[in-house]
């Protein structure tokens, strides 16, 4: 049994006379009274159901791609589906009319058919369909990338995502796994008696994070915006306004580098719970992540690969996951007297004895935290809570009451990377204000003054929380790079 590869799919044939022969094939499809492009075509069931509640003797109907295609002459095996999963069909000449069986002659890797049918199993033991009616929906023009490699150019899987799609299982998978996992996601946060809500994408000061935002024009209102870098000055309003428990999942925008784990436009997750602090907010993420592992994946534990495809290592959920202060961890890898030197000796052991590079501009908590990032964060395979961090680095949490030089947070660290910040909010509008214009320096006009006056009216102590959906999604799908969990990531031109 050979694959079908009729003369127009003979190797050496140009892409210009594959789309040639196809066309012809769309006149012919015409000629015989029937539309190429399809109509309405109800569905009982999809192609991944069908395999998953397998049971022969059952009718049903269902669309997707042809994927696979093997003439036997009188007697057709096919495969049918679509990002979810597929399932081979069967048609044979003696159950079709003659017209019908002229037009199947038409079709070929790359088109769309609704089927009608129903199933049974191969004297192989294949689940398979067997076809009684069939409907063509839409004739591909373009030929399918080929079966067995795909799209090899992996810049080409980001441009032409659907070719990726439809020629790559494991990269449709990830995708749907996403949306599963975003599904999860919410339902975790209704079901517990958050309310989604939907703020700005356009500010007039882009706050909430430390990032240069992407700039733009309100022509109609003549004043400048930016695309947002956080929604969550615009969340912590809402609490002031009498939310008590609310979250967005949505888009960021930061015109920023792009790498394996940056993308300028990134989907997060913030959620601020009024009477909470950073301590519920790591319980509620240790929760809610492991919930989602088990229900959309059943298991905690995700192998990891590096640039390579060798093994980095496992990432292993279960619970209860570390927690360590921010000081302590550093003191681990940078010895027990690192906050009793001089700022120049601090310096002086992290590029001569701790081997990293300190760039001259670097202030000194900026070189604790370059220690933190390199020889903690980085190295860090399983779920580590990194809690009270310098107040400097974090100006929108409070200060621990214990220790005002740090503050009540925790940076949720795992598979080499922070994947999600969690705070006790800083509702106190006078702290609020002063910590603001230590941050901005002399760039006062940053400062969303707006916001403060929000706080005078009153907002209840919260915690709250912002997680990378595209890293969590990245770490639970085994995802090298951020660009094969978003469907279409940003790109240079092509000269």
């Amino acid at each position: 049994m050979s694959e079908n590869q009729p003369a127009n799919n003979a190797p050496g044939s140009s892409e210009e006379e594959l789309i040639a022969v196809r066309r012809e094939k769309v006149g012919k499809i015409r000629s015989l009274g029937v539309n190429p492009y399809g109509g309405r075509f109800d569905v009982t069931t999809n192609a991944a159901e069908i395999k998953a509640n397998f049971a022969e003797g059952k009718q049903v109907k269902f669309l997707g791609r042809i994927t696979a295609l093997r003439d036997m002459g009188n007697t057709q095996f096919f495969t049918v589906g679509d990002v979810c999963g597929a399932i081979q069909c069967m048609l044979t000449k003696k159950s079709l009319s003659p017209e019908a069986w002229a037009l199947w002659k038409l079709l070929e890797r790359g088109d769309w058919v609704g089927i009608d049918g129903e199933t049974f199993i191969t004297r192989t033991g294949e689940p398979s369909v067997r076809v009684a009616e069939f409907k063509v929906l839409s004739k591909a023009l373009r030929p399918m990338p080929d079966k067995f490699h795909g799209l090899a150019d992996a810049d080409m899987r980001y441009r032409r995502r659907h070719m990726d799609l439809m020629s790559n299982a494991d990269s449709a998978d990830r995708f749907v796994k996403r949306s599963l996992i975003i599904q999860e996601i919410r339902s975790y946060l209704t079901d517990r008696g958050f309310l989604e809500v939907e703020t700005p994408m356009l500010q007039d000061v882009a706050g909430g994070a430390a990032a240069k935002p992407f700039e733009s024009y309100y022509n109609a209102l003549k004043k400048p915006v930016t695309l947002r870098i956080a929604p969550e000055l615009f969340l912590k309003r809402l609490l002031v306004g009498g939310f008590p428990k609310v979250f967005e999942l949505n888009r960021n925008f930061r015109n920023e580098g792009v790498d394996r784990r940056h993308n300028p436009e990134f989907t997060v997750l913030e959620v601020y719970e009024a009477g909470g602090d950073y301590e519920t907010m790591a319980e509620m993420m240790e929760e809610m992540i492991t919930s989602v592992a088990e229900k959309v994946f059943g298991t905690l534990k995700f192998d990891q690969y590096d640039d390579e495809g060798n093994l980095r290592w496992t990432v292993d959920l279960t619970r209860p996951w570390r927690r360590a202060d921010y000081n302590d961890l550093v003191k681990e890898v940078a010895g027990d007297d690192w906050f009793d030197l001089t700022p120049e000796q601090r310096r002086e052991r992290a590029e001569n004895q701790l081997h990293l590079q300190i760039g001259d501009d670097l202030d000194d908590t900026a070189v604790t935290q370059q220690v933190y990032e390199k020889l903690v964060e980085e190295k860090q395979a399983n779920p580590l809570f990194v809690c009270h961090v310098a107040r400097d680095l974090v100006p929108l949490a409070k200060a621990n009451p214990e220790n005002p030089e740090v503050v009540d947070v925790f940076e949720l660290v795992m598979n080499g990377q922070e994947l999600c910040p969690g705070y006790s909010e800083q509702n106190d509008p006078v702290e609020q204000l002063e910590r603001l214009k230590h941050q901005a320096g002399e760039e006062t006009q940053k400062i969303d003054y707006d916001f403060v006056q929000t706080l005078e009216s009153g907002m209840p102590s919260a915690g709250g929380i912002g997680i990378g959906i595209d890293r969590l999604c990245m770490l639970l799908t085994g995802a090298g790079s951020i660009r094969d969990i978003i469907l279409f990531p940003q790109l240079k031109n092509r000269s």
